[in-house]
């Protein structure tokens, strides 16, 4: 749609604390690139990467970083509320507790729609058991028109813990691109680059994601080690890939040197080509501590991999054990290597349960039915806000 032609469409303001390579920013991605009965801008309070905007393909984008310095976004107040006044957005939507107080700046600046979405659960507050965050979250709520909860787990949080109206929250999935993320077809495709390209037998267990505190990769490095120390037969044919860069990067390499077993594992660092890495293992695994909808468990699920996920957050709403992978407590190395053990150990319950899992995805978890619920999100509080005010 031509740029003249756009001018007379509601305008939506994401705001995120820094727009780059993550699960909520790929999320915002993909809602930017399908709603194009929306204009949309982009804010982060630190800094939005030109590289990872690069990704957003729809026409006529305004991005903003605001350069918040470290400690309180109130530092960063006047210059968002100008921004909003240059912007005048129909709708401000705010992402996760760093960006929660900027709803104080959408007040001021008359913003006539409000939201906040909760993403999922942060390093320091992984059961969402913090008074602190739970005060805070309460202490915005009379700013926040609207809430948005990415899963089951953090829909309960607000409304039992925080005390948000249940008229007032909506629980909306991620989407995945089920087209982006695809099975091959002809089972595993090894990367050019991988070191584990000459056995087909290989079995390769991977994660994908930042390597941080509340991802947890080095308990999915331990599991392996156990699963190879209970199981040594597996050392021939099993696999381990993590891939993501971060501060665990180098705790995960201690571990398997230690075991000796760094020969048996890539870790590769972050990269671009998501579908690919997917469609080049044979099972995914996700060891978080705390979760909210995670992406890439869909991402995996729409590549027609079985999942073993720990049971925090949203996973549960994806996963379901023993049909689409297995889910297993959180912290725990020794069920994680057993169900490592379990799904290594058989091919053919890998190849049922990769189907399930691409299934589930196309029934539930499409991109089109996250992109309609935000937008009849925002159609119907929009409608609302002007009938209100006439």
């Amino acid at each position: 749609m031509p740029m003249a032609g756009r001018q007379g469409l509601p305008l939506v303001a994401h705001v995120v604390f820094r727009f780059d390579v993550g699960g909520l920013e790929n999320g915002v991605v993909n809602l930017i690139n399908r709603m194009p009965a929306w204009r949309h801008a982009v804010i982060a309070l630190t800094e939005v990467v030109p590289g990872f905007a690069e990704r957003v393909t729809a026409p006529g984008v305004q991005y903003v970083s605001l350069r918040k310095p470290p400690g309180s976004g109130w530092k960063v107040l006047p210059a968002f509320v100008r921004e909003l006044k240059r912007l005048r957005p129909d709708v401000v939507h705010t992402r996760n507790l760093a960006a929660l107080e900027m709803q104080l700046g959408t007040w001021w600046a008359g913003v006539p729609c409000r939201i906040h979405g909760e993403h999922g659960r942060d390093a320091h507050d992984m059961d969402g058991t913090v008074r602190k965050y739970q005060w805070l979250r309460r202490a915005h709520r009379p700013l926040v028109d609207h809430w948005v909860a990415l899963s089951r787990d953090l829909e309960n949080y607000l409304l039992n813990a925080v005390g948000v109206p249940a008229d007032r929250v909506t629980r909306i999935c991620n989407g995945v691109d089920d087209r982006r993320f695809s099975p091959s077809g002809r089972g595993r495709v090894p990367l050019a680059d991988s070191p584990f390209l000459d056995d087909p037998g290989l079995c390769l267990i991977g994660t994908v994601g930042r390597m941080q505190t509340v991802k947890a990769q080095p308990l999915l490095a331990q599991a392996f080690v156990e699963a190879i120390r209970q199981c040594p037969a597996m050392a021939d044919h099993a696999r381990l890939v993590l891939v993501g860069d971060g501060p665990l990067k180098s705790e995960c390499e201690a571990v398997l040197y230690a075991a000796g077993l760094a020969h048996l594992a890539w870790l590769t660092g972050e990269r671009s080509d998501i579908p690919d890495v997917m469609r080049s293992l044979d099972v995914f695994a996700l060891p978080s501590l705390a979760e909210g909808i995670s992406n890439t468990t869909l991402e995996a699920m729409a590549c027609g991999l079985p999942v073993i996920a720990t049971n925090v957050g949203g996973n549960a709403d994806l996963v379901t054990s023993g049909r689409h992978g297995e889910i297993v407590d959180p912290g725990d190395v020794q069920a994680l290597a057993g169900a490592i053990i379990r799904w290594v150990s058989d091919p053919e319950r890998r190849q049922q349960a990769g189907r399930a899992a691409r299934h589930e995805v196309e029934r539930r978890f499409s991109l089109d039915a996250m992109v309609t619920s935000y937008q009849a999100l925002y159609d119907s509080l929009t409608h609302r806000t002007v009938r209100r005010a006439a």
